[in-house]
């Protein structure tokens, strides 16, 4: 049997990469040091997996900001709006790739970022690529070929460079123009795919990981179509190198026939996500096929349960016999955290529990150490821990299954419907038309992190720390007032993070140390750890909240996250269904809601940035995990009176599939990001005719440039032909956390400045 890996987290396990690339888009380090650092990195993540035994390990899995980026610049597809960026003197091929990644707003130019959006159902985002219908294709960058060598000084044979695969890389970007479809180009993709592979074989290299998971999504028959041409193209094009294609986070299902009979050396299946598949994958496993069987879960930190996998292993073996068997990850170790040796203060009885990325190499390692009868002791200790976690009072609370179990659809209902709501809440705030607000967060500078850490320390006293939160506050809601914003938010500054910071206050989470998983780019998370049932033992944001609301005339927002947003940025329980889960959360943020109104707060907002992003792959399996998200957003604002507005946000997500589901979260004003689409997001509301209030985003804050008035005036005015105008509201995108303070006043201030040219313009009541 062979090990392999199939893809490794490359921030460092101290972030490195985040600091660098900052301090390079800073101007405080050049070219060649930011190199050094990302070089460092990624040579000692190779020799990590080196030293784990790993008979397979990927190269060119490593990025300064996204492998679909990577793949983009690759292959020269580059939209032209950033060709006069590699015509400013000074600027690199780095340069153009930031550009493309994060806007470009110097050296008298103003080019907006491309889109970005979550890689299917993780909440790592990508860089969406853009095609149009004549679209070239073309090797415009070495870092495959660069990279693959500098792996070879490392791993020697063992290096195995992985690409996203064709089909996958067209499906998972966007037609800019009308009159074709994107995966009509894959004849013109396919000999560039050719000339690729051919070029790393004359390198030396013996193994390609070709990454196809839209093979586990619902396919068109033209999409399989294109599976099958471009790799026959590419296997008959090839000869001596072995394909290997990975799919994960789903069954191939009704795909499996057409996976397992292309032309390739090995196919990698998810058994975490989809155990149920091996038997069809197993019997329609042509003689010449190697299976790369997925049984660690690279996207959770619970200890693999050796006797599951050895369950299908072994069952792998028996059929197709050991030298076709690959034991691997299910996907990529991108989405786990680096190393648990790292975490020094987690409960030790919990921690026995966990695996991170560097554990999840050992495990690869000594299943396959004990399904060749090697180490029955490595077996034994794993029994014990997993027998340890599944009777442990730490995780089971009998008060909190009860409270679940009494739930009754009233719970999740408001007392009136939205219209009569609408109007009370008109009377209650009489807003302006185009109403101005945040999404809730505002810049986290060093000197409040530098004050957090300094807390945490034992540094300052809990009056100290709170007293210079609560300057914060006062200044910036000074700040807004000045402006002009209508809606309130306090800013946040108590608050590390949208999920962390109410993990930390509710029972059933641990948190880490160095937990850091990629988001995008340079923004890091932390996910808590959901190891128990969950309760809120207490208030959680309703002092910081009064506190912000008694500091002004105007309207000010409680901030809270959801319990599906809560529930997917977490790593979560894997012993009970995530429904269970969610519902826990959702009676601990329903008890929030209500303290916080009781508190006197009349604007509510609870996120749900990552509603869209559980869907389901498969369309089938949609509709159940829908009734229940919907459900567990209701619960949370069920309880609360018809005066009581309550907002949420989402965030990066195409809405058109569950835009119904959308609708009947009921909430009173949904915030959107629509600013990077220039609205395209918004079809789907319109052609639905969404019934409720809307924010859609004129400020993209995922990008450090400045939008003019005019470019916002222009959204609003798109917004306003696409939905009722008196229903809109005006804000960024998302919150505000990781921008710096003066592109965050230039840009809010030209924001305010556009609702009110859009009053103007629009023509609509003042007063609604």
């Amino acid at each position: 049997m062979l090990t392999q890996n199939l893809g490794y987290p490359r921030i460092g396990s101290q972030r490195q990469l985040k600091k660098a690339c900052e301090n390079y888009w800073a101007g405080k380090i050049n070219l060649d040091e930011l190199n050094q650092a990302a070089n460092a990195i990624r040579d000692e993540n190779w020799q990590t997996q080196l030293d784990a035994g790993i008979d397979l390990i990927p190269c060119n899995d490593y990025s300064f900001y996204d492998h679909v980026l990577d793949m983009s610049l690759s292959l020269g597809v580059i939209p032209q709006r950033y060709m006069p960026v590699t015509e400013v003197e000074g600027n690199t091929e780095t340069d153009l790739y930031f550009a493309m990644a994060r806007g470009y707003q110097r050296d008298g130019l103003d080019i907006t970022a491309m889109e970005m959006t979550k890689w299917l159902d993780t909440n790592y985002h990508y860089i969406v690529p853009e095609f149009a219908a004549n679209q070239q294709f073309k090797i415009r960058s070495e870092k495959i070929f660069d990279e693959y060598t500098a792996a070879q000084q490392i791993l020697g044979a063992k290096a195995k460079p992985v690409l996203i695969g064709p089909v996958t890389y067209l499906l998972s970007g966007k037609e800019k123009e009308e009159g074709f479809e994107r995966i009509d180009l894959i004849k013109n993709l396919v000999p560039v795919y050719i000339e690729i592979i051919n070029r790393l074989k004359q390198q030396g290299a013996t193994w390609m990981q070709l990454d196809e998971p839209y093979l586990t999504l619902d396919l068109s028959k033209k999409d399989k179509e294109a599976f099958e041409y471009a790799y026959r193209a590419i296997g008959g094009a090839i000869g001596g190198v072995k394909l290997l294609v990975a799919t994960y986070f789903e069954a191939l299902l009704d795909n499996a026939p057409l996976a397992l009979n292309l032309p390739i050396a090995a196919l990698h299946v998810d058994l975490v996500r989809a155990p149920e598949q091996l038997d069809e994958v197993l019997a329609l496993s042509p003689e010449t096929l190697q299976l790369s069987i997925g049984v660690v879960d690279g996207r959770n930190v619970w200890k693999n349960d050796y006797e599951r996998s050895l369950r299908h292993i072994n069952k792998a073996v028996e059929k197709l016999g050991a030298d076709r068997v690959i034991i691997a990850p299910s996907c990529s170790l991108l989405h786990s955290p680096i190393d648990l040796d790292l975490e020094t203060v987690i409960d030790p009885e919990i921690k026995n529990w966990m695996a991170f990325a560097k554990q999840k190499l050992n495990e690869v390692a000594e299943l396959k150490q004990i399904a060749e009868g090697n180490n029955n002791v490595l077996l034994d200790a794993n029994k014990q821990a997993i027998a340890s976690r599944r009777t442990s009072l730490k995780v089971h609370k009998q008060a909190v299954k009860d409270r679940v179990a009494a739930i009754t659809e009233a719970d999740a209902a408001r007392k009136s419907a939205f219209p009569v709501r609408q109007q009370l809440h008109r009377e209650r705030f009489q807003l302006q038309a185009f109403p101005t607000t945040t999404i809730g967060s505002f810049p986290q500078t060093d000197d409040i992190r530098q004050l957090r850490a300094k807390f945490k320390k034992g540094d300052l006293t809990l009056e100290q720390y709170e007293q210079a939160i609560e300057q914060a506050t006062v200044e910036s809601i000074r700040w807004q007032e000045e402006i002009g914003l209508d809606v309130l938010v306090h800013g946040e500054f108590e608050r590390n993070d949208m999920v962390e910071y109410f993990g930390e206050q509710l029972d059933g989470f641990l948190f880490t140390k160095n937990g850091w998983v990629q988001s995008y780019g340079s923004r890091c998370v932390k996910p808590p750890v959901i190891y128990g049932d969950v309760s809120r033992p207490a208030d959680m944001t309703v002092r910081w909240s009064k506190f912000a609301a008694a500091q002004t005339y105007k309207p000010m927002k409680g901030m809270l996250t959801g319990p599906v947003t809560i529930l997917q940025w977490s790593f979560v329980r894997d012993d009970q269904p995530r429904e269970v889960t969610t519902n826990q959360i959702a009676l601990a943020i329903r008890d929030e809601v209500v303290a916080l109104e009781q508190a006197g707060i009349g604007i509510i907002q609870i996120d749900e940035a990552a509603i869209r992003e559980g869907l389901p792959l498969r369309k089938a399996k949609r509709p159940h995990y829908l009734d229940w998200a919907v459900k567990a957003f209701r619960i949370t604002a069920g309880g609360v009176e018809d005066k009581t507005q309550v907002h949420t946000h989402m965030c990066y997500s195409e809405f058109n599939d569950i835009i119904e589901h959308i609708a009947a979260m009921d909430a009173d004003v949904i915030t959107i990001e629509t600013s990077r689409s220039q609205m395209e997001l918004l079809q789907a509301f319109a052609h639905f005719e969404y019934p409720n209030e809307i924010g859609p985003g004129v400020y993209d804050i995922h990008s450090p440039r400045v939008p003019s008035t005019a470019e916002m005036v222009s959204l609003l005015t798109k917004a306003a032909s696409l939905l009722p105008a008196q229903n809109l509201w005006v804000n960024p995108d998302c919150g505000l956390k990781t921008r710096k303070w003066p592109e965050t006043k230039a840009a809010l201030e030209n924001m305010v400045e556009a609702a009110r040219q859009a009053r103007e313009q629009i023509n609509i009541e003042a007063v609604i």
